[in-house]
């Protein structure tokens, strides 16, 4: 008996040593993965610095608070949150912001004011991913939103694959079991996504994004209210791409994210096909009228889906790299 039993405490202690031993692989202290004020020693003031210039930017130039906000959801949803929607296309491969699927996302300029700023007090130190994670956080707040808390640590891919997209960004008309499965991929649940849905309450909407509910007949889901004003801003049957040709996505508060956007789009005002689809699903509708009914728990699922996006996928460690210029790979 006595032999058994020592021989089972010998193989309990070898167990666990192999236990202790997996998890400091799996922890490494090289890698340490997304962590909370990882620049506090190599860039103390990196975040204080990204926030100060998304201020001054966004007091110059309004309209950039939506573009931050919109960068996360295109770099972070696609493979990895890893810059590689800042790269520029190359005469070997088109990049992901130069597609039709990134039609509408601009003012990638001030991401590289941001860039230079950091750079200047700590070159070489900050990931340009961290850049436009904390960048959208910064945006997110400026629109009335929620201050969300988010772990940094990312680093910036070396790749920007324009062929890619289609699997990972569901379009605005597909159905809603498409775009629900899409973001299940990322850990994003149904309020998570109705919540991020909820960034719609904010921008604006490209005329061509919309004409397809307008000519050659109405859609008959759109509000008769609303029907006119949509009309008169996109007297089109087929806008150019190139002209100033939009309509404010909530017009009722149209630079604040809140939660009006989901009273407005259970009064079929939703401007596009997925707004619509998200108010009369009934796997999306009751999340709907709960974030109509509070803006509390809009920003609660809210900060909540935007942490699982900007952690989906990141490099870390040695990963990837830290580059200098957003829009290009470091030459090596």
């Amino acid at each position: 008996m006595a032999a058994k039993h020592l021989f089972f405490s010998l193989t309990l202690i070898a167990f666990l040593c192999v236990s202790a031993s997996a998890e400091a692989e799996t922890v490494s202290p090289q890698d340490p993965g997304l962590v909370f004020n990882f620049y506090k020693d190599s860039c103390p003031q990196a975040e204080d610095i990204i926030r100060e210039q998304v201020k001054l930017l966004y007091k110059r130039h309004k309209n950039t608070a939506f573009s931050w906000l919109r960068n996360i959801f295109h770099d972070c949803a696609v493979e990895s949150c890893d810059a590689s929607l800042l790269l520029d296309s190359t005469r070997r491969s088109l990049s992901e912001k130069e597609t039709d699927r990134s039609f509408g996302l601009r003012n990638f300029r001030y991401l590289d004011t941001i860039k230079e700023a950091v750079e200047r007090e700590c070159p070489g130190v900050v990931s340009c991913a961290d850049i436009l994670v904390l960048s959208g956080r910064e945006g997110i707040a400026a629109l009335g939103g929620p201050y969300i808390p988010l772990k940094t640590g990312r680093r910036d891919g070396r790749k920007s694959r324009a062929e890619i997209l289609e699997q990972y960004l569901p379009d605005h008309n597909e159905s809603m079991t498409v775009v629900l499965e899409r973001f299940s991929k990322m850990g994003i649940d149904t309020p998570g996504l109705v919540a991020l849905l909820g960034s719609h309450s904010v921008g604006r909407t490209h005329c061509v994004k919309l004409v397809h509910r307008l000519y050659p007949e109405v859609d008959p889901a759109i509000n008769p209210s609303h029907i006119g004003h949509m009309l008169h801003k996109c007297p089109d049957p087929i806008p150019d791409p190139k002209a100033v040709q939009y309509v404010r996505n909530d017009r009722g508060t149209p630079m604040i994210l809140d939660n009006n956007y989901y009273r407005n789009i259970l009064d079929n005002k939703g401007l596009l096909l997925v707004d619509h689809q998200l108010a009369t699903d009934k796997r999306t509708k009751p999340y709907v009228k709960k974030m109509a009914k509070s803006q509390d728990y809009f920003f609660k699922e809210f900060s909540r889906a935007i942490t699982i996006l900007t952690e989906n996928n990141p490099l870390t460690g040695d990963k990837g790299e830290i580059r200098l210029q957003c829009s290009a790979v470091n030459r090596h």
